[in-house]
């Protein structure tokens, strides 16, 4: 899919993505959802697909903060106060951390709650605001957005669909 340029491709591509990879979700078995068999957000490490949900869970609502501060004129800490983007890597081990308590039913509401938010935060914003200026160095509001949210899920998906497909034949 091309990189979206308006607020429809860009919820468009959000849609699709997160469909595609709820559909994925769905299929992992729960016994099988606290097993690390993935290759982890940091290096030498690996994940579960619970671990993938709560990453995912972290950055949606990282970018919902992002939004709101902005909408409110509040400066952003981009990624997130006290990571850098070169700590990526321990950025998402905390947000594992964050949602270990969540079951994985919790954490796949709070992942579908979460993109609901995002969509309807979208829905709100004019191709203008989304597309007609940077918004975080060269890169726009919608571009941002994008890139923390339809591109993960596609990532997310390739890596759920690989652990689908070397669990035991049920």
């Amino acid at each position: 899919m091309a990189i979206p340029t308006s607020k429809d491709t860009l919820l468009s591509a959000i849609s699709m993505n997160f469909e595609k990879l709820m559909h994925d979700l769905e299929r992992v078995p729960p016994e099988y959802a606290q097993q690390r068999a993935m290759v982890g957000h940091a290096k030498g490490t690996t994940m579960s697909p619970a671990e993938l949900v709560f990453y995912l869970i972290g950055w949606s609502e990282l970018l919902l903060k992002w939004l709101d501060r902005d909408d409110s004129g509040k400066p952003i800490n981009f990624p997130e106060t006290g990571y850098t983007w070169r700590q990526l890597g321990e950025l998402a081990q905390k947000f594992y951390s964050d949602y270990r308590s969540l079951t994985w039913p919790e954490g796949l509401e709070l992942l579908t709650d979460l993109n609901a938010k995002l969509v309807g935060n979208i829905s709100h914003r004019s191709d203008d605001e989304l597309y007609g200026h940077p918004w975080y160095n060269k890169w726009t509001k919608g571009r941002m957005i994008q890139l923390n949210s339809a591109a993960p899920y596609a990532n997310a998906r390739g890596r759920i669909r690989k652990f689908l497909r070397a669990l035991p034949q049920q």
